[in-house]
């Protein structure tokens, strides 16, 4: 859907600031360094940069390729020769962009992470309004695969809007036949994961949930399940969160049992984290992409 000037100026601005905090965070990670002291600096750079995070901080290490961030009170640390993907997003005024890296401590992660930039650049410089989906996950995918390694096939791209991180339409790591196509003044996040020759190159739900959103508002009885679910819908809206930020919202020894009452209600749901399925190592890049005619503008 294309966006007025206002609008577009909006995500520039979000663009701005996510980029800024990315390369911030580029130099930051270290072995050894405990995920939640990253998973607050990159939330932490983004408001002080006059943004909001769209959503968690995602660090997700080796064989995990999404969806995990810091519980509170988490004590995990980046191991050493580890490969950690950091995906990290903004909304200004809900208008939303996403970006990722990876940081690798050992060659091959090195040479995954090469070649999903290549993948990601080879879009850059080809995309153009009104081409296939499918065409998109077939350069990525080619790219991937002329480098030796493998794209995890059921992870996508996605489009963003506002206050909202997946808009509708998904954008391939793999070739396929569709009829969907990426339109003029359409917003996109392409990220292609990479793994290795002899993986299953698949992700599959984990029992860990880290992440959650808001599904539905609905009367609840618990009063400090109320108080909870007033704050999600205020600050969070329909966007992801964690509970790291919500720990202070009810007297602490109400708050467990607050929040199993809103998941059990169905009012909020949660994110799986994603583990590639022979558990081999994922390497991760994203940018926000504003589509035009005859190319696209790198919003992140």
């Amino acid at each position: 859907m294309p966006y007025d000037l206002e609008a577009l100026e909006k995500f520039r601005l979000s663009g701005k600031i996510l980029c800024e905090a990315r390369e911030e965070m580029r130099g930051y990670i270290k072995e050894g360094m405990l995920v939640i002291d990253v998973c607050e600096r990159a939330e932490g750079l983004i408001r002080s940069k006059g943004g909001v995070p769209a959503f968690p901080c995602n660090v997700s290490i080796d064989e995990v390729a999404a969806h995990y961030t810091s519980p509170p009170g988490d004590v995990s640390v980046i191991p050493v020769g580890s490969t950690v993907k950091v995906d990290m997003g903004v909304q200004v005024d809900g208008y939303v962009t996403d970006t990722a890296f990876t940081v690798s401590f050992n060659s091959e992660g090195r040479s995954m992470t090469a070649t999903a930039e290549f993948a990601l650049k080879s879009v850059i410089d080809s995309i153009c309004g009104d081409m296939s989906t499918g065409r998109i996950g077939g350069l990525i995918e080619t790219a991937i695969r002329n480098h030796g390694f493998k794209p995890i096939s059921n992870l996508t791209g996605h489009s963003v809007g506002r206050y909202l991180i997946h808009a509708g339409t998904s954008i391939p790591n793999v070739a396929t036949v569709t009829t969907n196509k990426v339109g003029v003044g359409d917003i996109f996040a392409v990220e292609p994961f990479v793994t290795q020759p002899d993986a299953v190159a698949r992700v599959d739900d984990s029992s860990k949930h880290t992440i959650f959103r808001l599904v539905r508002g609905k009367s609840v009885k618990n009063v400090y399940a109320k108080q909870l679910l007033k704050y999600i819908e205020i600050n969070f809206r329909t966007l992801p969160f964690t509970e790291r930020w919500l720990t202070d919202v009810v007297p602490q020894e109400h708050y467990g049992e607050a929040f199993k009452e809103l998941l059990k209600s169905k009012i909020i749901t949660s994110y799986p984290v994603f583990v590639e399925a022979s558990k081999k190592p994922v390497a991760q890049v994203e940018h926000t992409l504003l589509i035009k005619k005859d190319g696209c503008e790198v919003l992140t």
